[in-house]
Order: structure tokens, then sequence, then C-alpha cells
């Protein structure tokens, strides 16, 4: 049982605003500012190098705390700068040639799409989407259906940007097991709401970031790399961290995940994402996941309940993303409207997203990500105000 007394007092955000915008980035609490500002006056008392050498036993504990959140080993992590960086150094690390497949879902992150359509401009490989079920998540059925031996990557979003989706990912990841195909995972949204374990899910790669329901710093960021398939990989960009430089024609590559860091860190900020993360596995991720999905279903199912609302959300299964349109009300008024009583929110946007927007032709959204240290207070002022907003 979550003590949310203690939770608020950690996070003292909560005083001032309702924070509704975990997907986006999430309220820090005191535990996670405290680690960063001590390395920062460490730093400032005695330099930079310097501070970071007396910083390596804690530093060696955030790639400790990272595996124990994954269930992964030390040797298989890398910290880096967010998780488009995690997930740009996997998927560019991949050796393709003409004619490989990437297959991909249609609730794809626009960053990561960008990655494939760049790699079909250099490489001549082909995307293709997997069909979604009648939930509107992947279907793994179909997936299975699309395999050749031309299939190099199947790449998704654990959960999209822009709804309370969760895509079938333990499935996915047997059938990539099974036909011994890689798979990369982007779970930006995934971790810090809802447990993840990296040998259950089947994946070879793991894309995250510190900012959003891990409660982390912003800039933080870290990638999970499969044991046996770093001898395959080379990171696109590489310095004398990662590889060992021999003589004037000769460098070798690091044979772990550190492979895909550069020298040069924000060290303070690691050590911060280290702290949120322990302050997340002392709560207990599950403890994390089942409030958070009561204070998503009372959030959507209230806004469910209101004339002129529509939710947006698909899948069997749903997360603490809740996006949603009011009749006659453009995004960015119900957003003012929200912001006015001290609510924060975001919009989802097409661009994010393009594929799944155009399949279900849908206008922006208004996106509320609610997380376990919200009250059920905050879910009702929040309902409230699009109350407002859908009779006004």
């Amino acid at each position: 049982m979550l003590d949310l007394d203690a939770i608020r007092a950690d996070t003292p955000g909560t005083a001032n605003r309702i924070h509704l915008n975990n997907a986006g980035a999430a309220l820090m609490p005191k535990p996670v500012v405290d680690t960063v500002r001590r390395h920062l006056d460490l730093e400032e008392a005695i330099g930079g190098y310097e501070a970071k050498a007396e910083a390596q036993d804690a530093l060696e504990g955030v790639y400790h705390s990272i595996t124990r959140l994954l269930g992964a080993k030390r040797h298989e992590i890398a910290l880096v700068e967010n998780a488009t960086v995690a997930w740009n150094k996997a998927f560019f690390g991949i050796s393709f040639r003409e004619g490989d497949r990437i297959l991909t879902c249609q609730s794809e992150y626009g960053a990561n799409y960008i990655g494939y359509l760049q790699m079909a401009k250099w490489k001549g490989v082909r995307i293709e989407i997997i069909p979604n079920d009648s939930s509107g998540a992947i279907d793994p059925e179909a997936l299975r259906a699309m395999l050749d031996d031309r299939v190099r990557l199947i790449s998704i979003t654990h959960i999209p940007t822009s709804g309370g989706l969760v895509n079938p990912a333990e499935a996915i990841g047997a059938i990539a097991r099974e036909h011994n195909i890689l798979y990369l995972l982007d779970a930006c949204q995934t971790l810090g709401q809802m447990p993840v374990d990296v040998s259950a899910i089947g994946c070879d790669m793991l894309s995250a970031t510190g900012r959003k329901f891990l409660r982390g710093p912003r800039g933080t960021g870290f990638l999970y790399m499969r044991s046996d398939i770093i001898a395959d990989m080379e990171p696109p960009m590489i310095d004398n961290f990662a590889a060992n430089w021999i003589d004037a024609n000769t460098y070798t590559l690091r044979k772990d995940a550190k492979l895909f860091e550069l020298w040069e860190s924000n060290t303070a900020a690691q050590l911060g994402l280290g702290a949120a993360i322990d302050y997340a596995l002392n709560l207990g991720i599950e403890a994390i996941r089942d409030r958070a999905e009561i204070l998503s279903s009372r959030l959507r199912e209230g806004l469910a309940a209101i004339d002129g609302v529509t939710v947006r959300d698909l899948g069997h299964v749903k997360c603490a993303i809740v996006t949603f349109e009011v009749a006659g009300k453009p995004p960015e008024d119900v957003i003012a409207d929200l912001n006015q009583r001290g609510v924060n929110c975001s919009m989802s946007t097409a661009d994010s997203t393009i594929l799944d927007f155009a399949a279900r032709k849908l206008p922006s959204l208004v996106r509320l990500s609610p997380h376990y240290y919200n009250t059920e207070v905050e879910i009702d002022t929040a309902l409230e105000v699009v109350q407002a907003a859908a009779e006004g």
C-alpha cells in the first residue's frame, strides 16, 4: 500500500499544480533533486573531473538499479542522454542491407519512423506495418503471417505517445525469438508505470527515458542491449570510450553495452536517474502500476460519461495515458481551461504518430497522464473543467 501523504510530501510540485502531464515529464521527488544538487555542489567545490572520480561507486550503482528494474545484466546497460539517443544508437547500429524488411506498428512514434525512412533512403530497406487486432493493438498472428527470411527487424513502440494503448510486447517477443529476428522495443512511456522484464518480453534492445513515469531528470536515458548481439553491432558514432585506438589505422570496439556510450556525460543527471529508479523500486513497481490504473480508469470513465467528450484510447490493456476530444472545442481551448485551474496537461498531435492519426481520422487530442502521486480529488477537478468545457 502506497503512503500517498509521504509521497506527496516528497513531491513539492504537488503543492503548486495538479500535474497530469507525466507522459511528458513527471514531477521529480526530493531525493532525486537532492542527489543532483549534491553532485553539482561537489563539482562547484572541487571540479567536474574530480567530482566524477568521487562518484564512481554511485555511478556504478545506477547501472545496478537499471538491471534490477529490467531484469537485465550489468554489461547489457548503456547510459545515454535520452530515449531517442538510445533508440537511434541501437537502430543505426544494425547492419541493414538492400531489401531488408522492417516491421513496425501503426502507432509508431514519429522520431522512430523517421529513422526507418532514413534507412530506406540510405540502404533501400522496406518499411511495413503490422496490422492491428479489433482493439487497435498489434495483432501477433498478423505479424507471424508477415515473416520471411528478409525480415531483419521488428521494431515497435510499447506504449504510444497518443493514448492509453499497451501493445502486446511479450507476444511479439515470443514470435521474434522463435524466428531469430531482431526485436527493438521503445519503452519510453512504459518504465516507471508498469513492470518490465526484458527476459519475459524477449526483446533484444530496449530504449528508455528518465523524465517520464520514472520521475527522473530531463536529459537522461538508457539502452538495454542483449549481450548475445553486442558483438554484431557498431553504433553510428563512437569515440575513444566506446572504442580503443590501437594504431594509426586500427580501433577495436568495446565488448559490453558501454559501446553505445560516449566519454562525456552529465554525471549529476545520471546520479539523479539512479535515485529516481531506486525511489520507484522501493515503492514497488506493481504498487505503482495498480495506483496508476485506479486513477487513469477513474479519469477515463469520468470523461466517457460527459456528453460531447470522446475518449480515443485503444487496446484491451490500457495504461495511465488518456486522450480525448471535446465536440466543437479546439484542444488548445480545453488545455487553456485546464491550465487556468492549475492542471498541467499536453496535446497529442498528428506529427507524433502520423499513421495512427491518419488511419483513425483524428484531430489533435487533449492528453492527460496521471501517476501514482496524484489524488482522486485532482482527477475530479480535471473532470469538472472538461465538463464545463463540454457544456460551454
